[in-house]
């Protein structure tokens, strides 16, 4: 089935005359709770084809724990274990490949704008394309001629695999794996290998295989994931988790990082607090963030994470409640 009739196909069940949420009852920050280590990333299974800035793989423990005791027990009119994970700006997609690969939903719903990371979804999400995306990878042969012959490729001259290989070749070759425009090639590289640090064609196979195998289960829209967001807001069993670009200060990475970096923050903190189904919203740890959780009358806590350059920082999880962050472990 392709995506777009899987797209439709798992929609389908989610219109109707679902009960609108009100605002979450006023609660108060976290205060004081202790996560004094980063998650270990090389603990967690890699499951995106693409290595993204602001990946969350740091955070699929935490997802883990989240979609878990939605799975213990049921909260009034919600349903003990949620139907189908929404994310709406879903990116490199690890959370939803975790989601889907360890059955903490029975669906995931994915939505990007950006119209390169489509193609690699829809591709992959279809029988054929996605063929033909393992063949390209098979046959390439990585040289600086070859890389610049295929980055250089206009898009409309490209099918949607080609535009999916494109997308992958650029991202691997990037610093950082920075798709927006201006981004430079790597150079050196790990132990100086240059290009060939960051580009390992067996294991894009292999976990592009696992996609396709699980492709009966995702489904992928190439929009705006504010739209879909209200499509499903009145919808107990849609839990969403929202990691938007990060650019509510305008002194962040996200206008660098990202094609389509422009976000009303305000009616993102609005909406989210109208979702009947439970939510997860990642933010920077800013004034401003805290400001509008207070506003939305959301909780949050701060939590560590690690970046790319190996720094600790903290990151805000925001939710209507997280009580469920207060049980023991991570895993």
């Amino acid at each position: 089935m392709g995506s777009k009739e899987q797209a439709f196909s798992l929609m389908a069940p989610l219109f109707g005359d679902g009960e609108m949420a009100s605002h979450a009852s006023g609660t108060a920050p976290l205060q004081g709770k202790d996560f004094p280590e980063p998650v270990n990333v090389a603990s967690v299974p890699q499951r995106s084809p693409f290595r993204y800035p602001g990946g969350k793989t740091w955070l699929v423990p935490y997802i883990r724990r989240w979609l878990s005791a939605k799975g213990r027990a049921s909260r009034g009119l919600s349903p003990a274990r949620p139907t189908v994970l929404l994310e709406p700006f879903a990116g490199g997609g690890s959370v939803s490949l975790t989601a889907v690969a360890e059955g903490l939903v029975e669906q995931a719903l994915m939505v990007e704008l950006d119209e390169d990371v489509a193609a690699v979804w829809q591709t992959l999400l279809q029988e054929e394309p996605c063929a033909q995306l393992l063949q390209l990878l098979q046959s390439f042969e990585l040289t600086p001629a070859e890389v610049e012959d295929w980055l250089t490729r206009p898009r409309q001259t490209l099918s949607l695999a080609e535009h999916a290989f494109q997308t992958l070749l650029r991202n691997r070759v990037s610093h950082g794996g920075i798709l927006a425009p201006g981004a430079g090639l790597l150079k050196h590289g790990e132990d100086g290998r240059g290009l060939r640090s960051r580009w390992y064609p067996a294991t894009l196979r292999r976990r592009i295989e696992e996609i396709a195998r699980l492709s009966p289960r995702l489904a992928f829209i190439h929009g705006d994931g504010l739209e879909q967001l209200r499509q499903y807001q009145g919808r107990h069993d849609v839990v969403s988790f929202i990691d938007p670009p990060y650019t509510l200060t305008g002194k962040k990475a996200g206008r660098r990082l990202y094609r389509y970096s422009e976000l009303d923050h305000e009616a993102l903190f609005a909406l989210v607090s109208c979702l009947a189904g439970d939510f997860l919203v990642t933010y920077d740890d800013t004034p401003e963030v805290r400001a509008l959780a207070r506003r939305y009358s959301l909780t949050l806590a701060a939590v560590p994470m690690r970046t790319t350059h190996h720094t600790q920082q903290m990151e805000l999880l925001i939710g209507r409640e997280l009580r469920w962050l207060e049980t023991s472990g991570l895993s």
